[in-house]
């Protein structure tokens, strides 16, 4: 199920603190995870992360 991958990559962002390093640690390319994280975002109907191009934090 592809919200269950979508999960995954929410939950190492928000532990690893970036796009990027979650993704990798997931043997993803960002774009792909960020890809994820938006596809659940969009699922849920909610904004999981504040972004900004030098930020990312997760909204409460």
């Amino acid at each position: 199920m592809q919200y269950i991958e979508s999960l995954r990559v929410f939950t190492r962002v928000v532990e690893l603190g970036s796009i990027t390093s979650g993704g990798r640690d997931l043997r993803l390319t960002p774009a792909v995870a960020s890809k994820r994280i938006k596809e659940l975002e969009k699922h849920l109907g909610v904004r999981l992360f504040n972004r900004t191009t030098r930020s990312l934090t997760s909204t409460e």
